[in-house]
């Protein structure tokens, strides 16, 4: 197994938003400009996509070196960054990049759902280090997970269906990080009630 290794947090976080951040600086600036490249008019959704894969496949490798692992949840993403992106590029149709969020977001409920059906919340497996809890405080964040998970999804297909581009960079780039965040301090009462404390506590 890989040596976890410490990484500045500020550093880390850079790299983990940072491609996100400059995908939607891109769009913003050229998303009503239309880029002639071999003899294809590529909008600039499509561009600011085609910069946005090769910017995460380094920045999750530079996170790999430094950090010495990477979480599943990173490993899917990127996969599904490449696929999708590069299949928005390659036939010049900004909806497969659309719909990677809606098939992230399903593959990790059914994951979890899979755990749970095993008897194993193997949400327990990648955050246990970091939120230490009594099994059935597992239980009950990865059912919630679960939900949150399946109604991102929803909203994702919703958003990128009846709005403009705009309106679904806007999510995509804050309204999911927020929802995200907003998710997991609201479990600061399932937190406190079956958390353990750490080493050194």
């Amino acid at each position: 197994m890989a040596e976890k290794r410490k990484v500045n947090p500020w550093l880390k976080a850079a790299l983990e938003f940072g491609p996100l951040l400059v995908f939607f600086v891109v769009f913003t600036r050229f998303k009503d400009t239309q880029f002639a490249i071999g003899g294809t008019d590529y909008s600039g959704f499509v561009v600011a996509t085609a910069l946005f894969i090769p910017l995460m496949v380094v920045t999750t490798a530079i996170l790999w070196r430094l950090t010495g692992r990477l979480a599943p949840m990173q490993i899917a993403t990127l996969v599904l960054v490449v696929v999708f992106g590069g299949l928005s590029v390659w036939f010049n149709d900004p909806h497969f990049f659309k719909m990677k969020p809606t098939l992230i977001y399903l593959i990790f409920a059914a994951l979890l759902s899979f755990g749970l059906l095993r008897g194993k919340p193997w949400l327990q497996l990648v955050m246990d280090e970091a939120i230490p809890m009594r099994p059935e405080g597992w239980v009950i964040l990865t059912k919630r997970l679960i939900g949150l998970f399946v109604a991102l999804a929803l909203a994702n297909e919703v958003i990128w269906r009846t709005m403009s581009d705009q309106a679904w960079v806007n999510f995509k780039t804050f309204g999911l990080t927020i929802l995200m965040l907003g998710f997991f301090l609201a479990q600061g009462p399932l937190f406190s009630r079956y958390g353990l404390p750490k080493d050194g506590d």
